[in-house]
């Protein structure tokens, strides 16, 4: 008997060229061998001496740790560098401090500081390079001749002038200035800044000075001394600035290093731009002609009051000199408020002051805002008590002029002059 199945030969098969296709073919069956369970996990071995981190080998051979389901080097359900290793938490975006992890404040709070303090470092130099550009060098003291010798003491002299430029005339109705044309001083004072202490020096505009050999600021001409003796203010109303200074070293002996000048609008934005000035005015008074109108006792005067402050004297019996004092003690008030740091490094407070007097400020060409700084420093010191605050020494009258002390103003300048502590004192 043939095994073989019989053929059939129905036109259809390997080969045919009938449009039939093949049927499927049956697959012997192949019986799969059962599945091996799975070995538990090992459980974690120490690390070899020496080698922390490291798995160990198996039976002498590699195992990789896949037949357990761990990553070399980490065992299962172990962490990272092996056992005893406590698990590293995930790092958010910005390292230890991401999602879930409470924030950095200290960083933060060190991050938000620098950048502070860089943007008010930024607009304090900017502010200072802003004033320092807006300052009028307009008095040159190269144009002084005949000085006297210096000294170890930094000199200023400081005026008020009475110019009304930039004034509106409803300004000046307000200010009680007039509208005198011109500008004349309204107030003289010298002020020396020594390492012995500071000193500052009145000099009545009615004092009676020498008027010396000078050149011309404008003409450059020279003009001989011919023993003219006028009043201290005359000097200025000649010749500006230039034979101001000169006469004042001519008739003190004393060099003048630096000179700065401020007019009546200036003086009185800069009190406004400094929210006032406080003062302590120990007998009330009024006049008139300069609008001043005063109780005793402790007020903050605006730019308004504190020009009629340093300008009256008709009401004073002792006329011009009372005044000189009143004026040292204002300006010194004024500078203990403005020379602080709260002022200085505060772009916001120092902006608005420097704004609000540069526009009238005269200085001389080799006067900087440092120069500036130390002149308001040295008057701050005068103040506090660091120094001496006078008039200068008068001995008597001549027509009508005030006469200085010549012995008195002697010692006075040679002290200053040497740096040593003023003993010297007015009336």
């Amino acid at each position: 008997m043939n095994d073989w199945p019989e053929r059939r030969d129905d036109g259809y098969g390997r080969g045919s060229a009938q449009a039939r296709p093949e049927g499927a073919q049956r697959m012997p069956h192949v019986q799969r061998q059962p599945q091996q369970p799975q070995r538990p996990p090992r459980p974690p071995q120490q690390p070899q001496p020496g080698r922390p981190g490291v798995p160990p080998q198996q039976n002498g051979g590699y195992d990789s740790g896949y037949n357990t389901g761990q990553v070399y080097g980490t065992p299962a359900g172990g962490s990272p560098g092996g056992p005893g290793v406590p698990p590293q938490r995930p790092s958010g975006p910005s390292g230890p401090s991401g999602p879930g992890h409470a924030p950095d404040w200290g960083r933060r709070i060190k991050i938000g500081s620098i950048v502070l303090v860089s943007a008010l470092l930024v607009t304090t130099v900017g502010t200072y390079f802003w004033a320092d550009s807006k300052v009028r060098r307009e008095v040159d003291l190269s144009k002084v001749i005949e000085r006297p010798k210096e000294g170890d003491c930094t000199t200023y002299l400081i005026v008020g002038s009475d110019s009304r430029e930039g004034m509106s005339d409803e300004e000046k109705k307000k200010l009680h200035t007039g509208s005198a044309e011109g500008k004349r001083t309204d107030s003289m004072m010298i002020l020396a800044k020594c390492s012995s202490g500071n000193t500052m020096i009145s000099l009545p505009r009615d004092s009676d000075v020498e008027i010396p050999s000078f050149v011309g600021s404008e003409s450059g001409k020279k003009f001989p001394a011919q023993g003219r003796r006028v009043k201290l203010n005359a000097a200025y109303a000649e010749d500006g600035p230039e034979l101001l200074v000169r006469t004042v070293e001519h008739n003190t002996g004393l060099r003048i290093d630096h000179y700065a000048e401020i007019g009546f609008a200036g003086f009185a934005n800069i009190v406004d731009a400094l929210g006032g000035v406080e003062l302590d005015i120990e007998k009330g008074f009024k006049d008139e002609k300069s609008g001043a109108d005063f109780q005793a006792g402790k007020q903050t005067l605006n730019g308004e009051q504190s020009l009629a402050f340093v300008r009256t004297r008709y009401a004073f019996a002792e006329s011009d000199l009372q005044r000189t004092k009143n004026q040292q003690k204002f300006l010194s008030a004024l500078a203990s408020q403005a020379a602080t740091p709260s002022t200085i490094v505060n772009p916001f407070a120092l902006y608005p002051m420097l704004g609000a007097g540069l526009d009238t400020l005269i200085v001389d060409k080799d006067m900087g805002l440092w120069d500036m700084g130390q002149m308001f420093f040295a008057m701050k010191g005068v103040n506090g008590g660091d120094g001496v605050s006078m008039n200068m020494p008068i001995s008597g009258q001549r027509g009508g002029n005030l006469v200085w002390d010549k012995a008195k103003v002697q010692q006075l300048v040679k002290e200053i002059q040497n740096d040593e502590k003023v003993t010297v004192r007015s009336q």
